[in-house]
């Protein structure tokens, strides 16, 4: 079916035929379901350059189209969005670290991570993920990266090859323990090194940040791999760089283990009020201003488990993206981010898988460790979150992350076409619970049903195509 008449239109024109679901426009995160989407037998029309123009019902299709190659498939969605992944964690997935984060860095990622000052490691594992990343349908992600640029290049590479998209970074610690004395380099380094891949790699494609399919961060581990020194370097840095579109990207309140987690390291550390204060050029004690601000609207914090209400406050006012991370917090033991205060404070919260922390490449999967955590919250925190805001949260919450909404996240006309196509088939558990299960008789209700059984039914057999800019992403060679 997906496979089928894949032959252009004379024009480069095609036709997908399929159950479409997205969520439309650009809705605040509070009012995603009235902005979702459903068309049962619905068509999308890509153009020759990879663009969206025309969505609707098959029975509408326009004339102009009619003579153009069909491609169909059981159901078709934008393609996911990971807006938190470590690329030199990609063979660290169900590592036994004995213990939560800081435990499990030491023993299992510090060590995996130096493997990747190997050309021919890093190749291999730049290749796989990839290929992962389309197995998949993950078409755009922000990409936490390995700390040598060799890996960093070939991460680059094979991403390109692929014809995914990434923003990625290489991962700065210029402070450590012994574990991770190989990944460390000087304030200095860290600076050159990352101005370097800035210059080499950032938009390289199209030399625009609004098309560029590989684009740049500015990417610390964390706080506690970072000194005042560090941070004012890096805020002078991102203060000129963020002019091109650069990115920041980083962790924030992952572990509140008492005495001796992440964030009581972290403000015993800098001896600040709030861990973010660290990001926000506020890193001297007592929370005084030693630099610029790496917050903004290309900025976004893995995980805010833990964030204190002027935090989020803080984030929502710089347009500064959560992105969510449920799987790894459980598999951490870290917590549960509270959904709808987190929310309500105006925060873009998106979805992101945390490999290898997290153990689901596939952020449909991460969607349904989100309903399941959010639905588990104590008290009137417990929420049953809407199948909309799942598949908002997985897709177009994402490309707002990256602050690319402008060109992908939902299938409005003009957009590029960044989708996948599921057929049912493919994974028989997927089509006995779509074909056969019970559905509302109330027609909207039975939409939303089949919406999220989609989604949490979802596994990676079932995607038959994953499209960019409406090129199909082909897995390079291992």
């Amino acid at each position: 079916m997906a496979d089928g008449n894949d032959v252009a239109h004379h024009d480069g024109t095609r036709v997908y035929r399929a159950h479409v679901f997205h969520i439309a426009g650009s809705p605040a995160q509070t009012d995603v379901a009235s902005h979702l989407v459903s068309i049962p037998d619905g068509a999308l029309v890509v153009a020759g350059d990879g663009r969206i123009v025309w969505l609707g019902g098959w029975a509408a299709l326009p004339a102009a189209y009619a003579d153009a190659p069909v491609t169909r498939a059981d159901y078709l969605v934008p393609g996911f969005v990971d807006s938190h992944v470590h690329f030199p964690q990609s063979y660290a997935t169900a590592a036994h670290g004995g213990g939560q984060l800081l435990e499990w860095l030491d023993h299992c990622i510090f060590p995996t991570e130096t493997r990747f000052a190997d050309p021919d490691f890093a190749d291999r594992a730049a290749r796989y993920f990839a290929r992962r990343r389309i197995a998949a349908g993950t078409t755009a992600a922000m990409v936490f990266g390995s700390a040598f640029p060799v890996a960093q290049d070939a991460l680059y590479r094979a991403t390109l090859e692929a014809g995914l998209r990434i923003v990625s970074g290489r991962g700065i610690q210029t402070v450590g323990p012994a574990a991770a004395s190989a990944l460390l380099t000087s304030e200095e380094d860290a600076i050159t090194l990352v101005a370097d891949e800035i210059d080499r790699w950032h938009a390289v494609d199209t030399g625009d940040p609004r098309t560029a399919h590989v684009q740049v961060a500015v990417v610390p581990r964390f706080s506690l791999s970072a000194t005042p020194r560090t941070l004012h370097a890096l805020g002078e840095l991102y203060d000129e760089a963020r002019m091109t579109g650069v990115y920041f990207h980083s962790h924030l309140n992952e572990n509140n283990r008492k005495g001796d987690g992440e964030i009581a390291a972290v403000l015993g550390s800098y001896g600040v009020e709030a861990y973010l204060d660290t990001y926000d050029g506020r890193f001297l004690p007592g929370s005084r201003t030693g630099g610029h601000s790496l917050l903004g609207r290309r900025s976004s914090l893995a995980h805010a488990v833990h964030s204190q209400p002027r935090e989020l406050a803080r984030m929502a006012e710089t347009g500064t993206s959560i992105a969510h991370c449920p799987t790894s917090q459980l598999f951490l033991g870290s917590g549960t981010m509270p959904w709808r205060s987190t929310v309500a404070a105006g925060v873009n919260v998106a979805l992101g898988s945390d490999i290898g922390a997290g153990d689901e490449w596939l952020i449909s999967r991460v969607a349904g460790d989100c309903y399941k955590v959010h639905i588990s919250e104590e008290g009137d925190a417990g929420t049953a979150l809407h199948p909309a805001e799942l598949l908002f949260a997985a897709t177009l919450a994402g490309a707002r992350a990256l602050d690319m909404e402008h060109a992908f996240g939902n299938l409005d006309v003009g957009k590029d076409a960044d989708f996948l196509l599921i057929e049912t088939s493919r994974w028989e558990p997927l089509e006995g619970m779509l074909s056969m299960g019970i559905r509302s008789d109330d027609p909207e209700q039975a939409t939303l049903e089949e919406l999220f059984t989609l989604l949490v039914g979802l596994r990676q057999p079932a995607i038959a195509g994953v499209y960019v800019a409406g090129r199909r992403a082909v897995a390079p060679a291992l």
